[in-house]
């Protein structure tokens, strides 16, 4: 199962696309609210029901004391989402972007736990981490939680297929792309999830920014809206356009982020080694090939 981090270079429905993501998982889903900036989804889609002594902030002090001690404070502070028998949880963000500053030292190791929950536990991932802010080229300390983009399986930026929405973004993915080669998993983990809200299309999204689009969701307001600020779910929630696709999209993001992990674990050989075994990597690494 993959950690999928996603991240806009303005408010961009980050959070709004990473809920739906999370309730439309088919397996276990954990959404982690990472966004230095500070979390909504206490004040949304929860409408207050989760107090501030819940949630990422508490797991500095825990992460300080030892790797054990914060794997415990880590399943304490999640928080359901569908229920207490269903299988949909959030770790609730910052209630104050003043606590960012303690949590620099606190991501390299929750990044482990987020892998643990995905690889040993069998979750799906999704980790919020708000709008991304650079210093000289580089993704900044403590307004980015950078290690837990340095090691997420996939990267993915929000933009919205307006001209604003391109323009916003354009100048994110050189240097993020460039980040994750020196520090993470390969430039190749980023890719965009298009907002189909405005005229252009993936195809053509993609040669503007020069990256794929790994999945589209529609512009969607009414189950956004509920996303957003909780309240009573539209009718049919789990058959609405946005869960749809983001059924689809999940599906399909999990398969990328397979792929990827085949082709880091068993790289090429050089051209004309091992004929037989290039072969097999080939047909492994081929869409729809292997599964997570």
């Amino acid at each position: 199962m993959p950690v999928i981090c996603l991240a806009s270079a303005k408010s961009c429905g980050v959070t709004t696309t990473a809920l739906a993501l999370t309730f439309a998982s088919a397996r276990p889903s954990l959404l982690a609210e990472c966004d230095p900036a500070g979390g909504t989804i206490r004040a949304g889609l929860l409408q207050s029901q989760v107090s501030a002594g819940y949630g990422l902030y508490h797991l500095a002090a825990a992460e300080r004391v030892g790797q054990v001690e914060l794997a415990n404070a880590f399943t304490s502070h999640l928080w359901p989402l569908d229920g207490p028998n269903g299988h949909r949880k959030v770790l609730p963000g910052l209630t104050d972007p003043a606590q960012a500053a303690a949590l620099s030292r606190t991501w390299p190791a929750l990044s482990d736990v987020l892998h643990v929950m995905s690889e040993s536990v069998g979750h799906d991932v999704f980790v919020d981490t708000g709008r991304l802010a650079l210093e000289s080229g580089h993704l900044h300390p403590t307004l980015t939680p950078a290690p837990l983009l340095h090691k997420a399986d996939l990267v993915l930026l929000a933009v919205r297929g307006t001209e604003q929405g391109l323009t916003l973004a354009r100048h994110l993915i050189r240097p993020l792309r460039t980040e994750l080669e020196e520090h993470g998993s390969g430039a190749d983990a980023v890719g965009l999830l298009l907002i189909e809200e405005g005229t252009f299309r993936s195809h053509q999204v993609a040669e503007a920014l020069e990256a794929p689009v790994l999945a589209a969701l529609p512009w969607d307001p009414d189950t956004a809206a509920y996303l957003n600020a909780g309240g009573k779910p539209p009718r049919g929630f789990d058959r609405t356009p946005l869960l749809r696709a983001a059924r689809t999209a999940a599906e399909h993001l999990e398969a990328i982020a397979s792929r990827r992990r085949i082709q880091q674990q068993y790289p090429s050989p050089p051209a004309g080694a091992h004929p037989q075994l290039a072969g097999v990597l080939d047909r492994l690494a081929a869409p729809g090939g292997a599964r997570g």
